[in-house]
């Protein structure tokens, strides 16, 4: 897996990645204290509004920045949307109110929403061999992982002698620094495809479209949704849990811990299996994986004891972590096979904005529902949703899930690359697909 990193323009991205995923975690630690500090006892929900603001964010901001990434210098993109995460960060440190926060996490997380797709979007060009882009999409699971793990003890290392405002500070050198790798870096020519004129609101829906008329990739945003369910329950109620059970905050972090460490077993795993076995086998197993977790938490929370209960939490995160990383890490595979070079910036935002779609729905359920009804009805009903997202991914999902399908083009506008290579004149796909031919050359 490390071999790819001989690539140096990939390398640079990477650490590019690496260091403003610490940046980020520190920033994460940071924003709990200044939103503690300015509002005390409702400094949760503070943070619940930010994280709804993020959501937004996201959803909103990446269609539009993918509808137009295809004509704007990536290099500069990602390098601009540093600098301006790196501004956000300087700034936060010197707020005093409430709505000053949530301004500048919109701010903060529209320019992560037009780096993020388009980063992801670079990979596959940079690393046109699928092995290696496999290794790719694990190698940055990986750093997500250890990013989660790393960032609050880094965090908790550096508060025992500075001010928590100084963790900003750490989180704009780590997006300068970003932006320098990038800016650095050498990246491959794109080509500029000339196209009808387009309206704003189709232009900023082009990716979405083609996304929802791709099979595989409706069972992808299926599956992701039985994803949200899982990690919305560790992410929200692990410390409700823990702490619930007269724990400490280090059994907090242990928990977590396990279910980190499941997501690094699998994408440690998953370039060697990936090779013999599908994604629709990997993925679905994955969201099997989550779903049977979440049932048997459901089932049997009300009778478990106390360390009946601890040893059933730390099992059932790791296989919980094990089954997400499953379900996300091949989904770039799936994303670089469904589309071609010119639309893939807008069908990476799709899947960033639709797949927050479905936090949207998860973080709330997790949130709300164990907290007034209960954990045990909160685990039945995410699992109920990560149950329907393995149903649809599994109803939909071809077993027989070719890469290219023989298909023609009618009407082909001269210089289209099938009348180059093949000389065909009519158009007929098998499967469903946008009729921008967003998936030459022939893939679905």
């Amino acid at each position: 897996m490390l071999a790819i990193l001989r690539h140096r323009t990939y390398r640079h991205l990477f650490l590019a990645q690496v260091i403003a995923l610490v940046g980020t975690g520190l920033a994460t630690v940071a924003l709990g204290l200044l939103a503690y500090d300015i509002a005390g006892a409702d400094a949760g929900a503070v943070l619940g509004t930010a994280l709804a603001i993020k959501m937004i964010a996201y959803i909103g901001i990446a269609p539009l920045v993918g509808a137009y990434a295809d004509r704007l210098p990536r290099k500069g993109l990602l390098g601009a949307m540093d600098l301006l995460r790196a501004a956000v960060a300087m700034v936060l440190p010197f707020v005093d109110a409430i709505w000053q926060i949530y301004v500048l996490i919109f701010l903060l997380q529209s320019a992560s929403a037009a780096f993020t797709p388009t980063f992801q979007a670079t990979i596959p060009d940079i690393l046109p061999d699928e092995e290696e882009y496999t290794n790719a999409l694990s190698l940055s699971r990986l750093a997500y992982d250890l990013e989660s793990l790393l960032s609050p003890m880094l965090a908790a290392a550096l508060l025992t002698v500075i001010s928590f405002h100084w963790l900003f500070g750490g989180t704009a050198i780590g997006f300068f620094t970003s932006a320098a790798l990038v800016v650095t870096t050498s990246l491959p020519h794109r080509h500029v495809v000339t196209r009808a004129v387009e309206g704003a609101w189709h232009k900023a829906t082009r990716g979405a479209r083609i996304y929802l008329k791709t099979p595989r990739l409706v069972c992808l945003l299926a599956i992701t949704l039985a994803a949200a369910a899982g990690s919305a329950m560790v992410i929200v109620n692990t410390v409700v849990i823990v702490k619930g059970m007269g724990r400490s905050q280090q059994d907090v972090a242990l928990a977590l811990a396990a279910y980190g460490g499941g997501s690094m077993i699998a994408a440690l795993l998953l370039p060697r299996v990936l090779k013999s076995i599908s994604e629709r086998s990997v993925m679905l197993a994955g969201a099997a994986a989550l779903f049977v977790v979440l049932l048997a938490f459901g089932v049997a929370l009300p009778s478990l004891s106390q360390s009946g209960l601890w040893t059933f939490l730390l099992s059932g995160w790791l296989v919980m972590g094990f089954g997400y990383a499953l379900c996300v890490t091949p989904g770039g595979r799936l994303l670089r096979r469904s589309s071609r070079e010119e639309d893939r910036p807008a069908l990476f935002a799709a899947q960033f904005a639709l797949s927050h779609v479905c936090w949207l729905i998860a973080y709330p359920v997790a949130g709300q529902i164990g907290a007034h009804f209960g954990m045990t009805a909160a685990f039945l009903l995410l699992a109920a949703i990560a149950g329907i997202g393995l149903a649809l991914g599994f109803r939909l999902w071809p077993v027989h899930d070719q890469s290219d399908l023989p298909h023609e083009h009618p009407e082909l506008a001269a210089g289209h690359p099938h009348l180059l290579e093949h000389g065909e004149t009519e158009h007929r796909h098998d499967f469903v697909i946008d009729d921008l031919h967003s998936s030459w050359p022939g893939r679905v």
